[in-house]
């Protein structure tokens, strides 16, 4: 993979389901607006990178991968 992951599973499984809320109440709350789009689509990402198990936000700010060096 061109990456390693830098999450442990608790955080993963946090940002899966964080995600998810996100999206779910964006999109009931807000609705279809450019608004509730972006909250959506931010949502999407949060899950997503929860569900690879990497965060680049994470690996910018110095955040050192869990496998160790290659």
């Amino acid at each position: 993979m061109p990456y390693r992951k830098n999450m442990g599973s608790k955080e993963s499984w946090a940002r899966v389901i964080g995600g998810v809320l996100i999206v779910a109440c964006s999109l009931t709350q807000i609705g279809l607006t450019l608004l509730g789009l972006v909250l959506a689509i931010s949502g999407v990402l949060t899950a997503l990178t929860g569900l690879i198990g990497f965060c680049p936000a994470c690996a910018m700010a110095g955040r050192k991968s869990l496998e160790g060096p290659r």
